[in-house]
């Protein structure tokens, strides 16, 4: 059972951010999976560091259009993805480390912060980014 089921209420109205989000919540799903079957901290290590990298990739993309676009909420939400950048290294490192363990409270920030990120902050770029032709 996933811990995120995509539906429609996430959607900012671009097809590739979209597509880009349903990856996030695929990966994160896998991690969660990958926990409750008890995979190797080698494993769980890899799909977290996938996890990691991807959201990067994807912030980056975002912040591009931001830049494009010129849209106004561009220094908030580049610090959004800074903290929850910083926060998930941060916890890498210390499961990396065997400091602290992979659970459910990590799963539920995961969950929580990427679906509120998408409803409240990537929703506010949908208008600027539609009206600038993205699609």
């Amino acid at each position: 059972m996933p811990l995120i089921d995509w539906d429609d209420s996430y959607s900012v109205s671009v097809t590739e951010l979209d597509n880009q989000h349903k990856q996030l919540v695929a990966m994160i799903n896998q991690l969660h999976q990958a926990m409750l079957t008890g995979q190797n901290k080698q494993a769980l290590t890899s799909i977290l560091a996938g996890l990691t990298s991807y959201a990067n990739t994807h912030f980056s993309n975002e912040e591009k259009y931001f830049d494009k676009f010129g849209y106004l909420g561009t220094a908030t939400h580049k610090f959004e993805h800074q903290n929850f950048v910083k926060k998930v290294k941060d916890f890498q490192q210390q499961f990396e480390s065997g400091k602290t363990m992979l659970s459910l409270e990590v799963m539920e920030f995961l969950k929580n912060w990427l679906l509120n990120h998408i409803k409240v902050q990537d929703k506010k770029y949908s208008k600027c980014f539609n009206d600038n032709g993205l699609k």
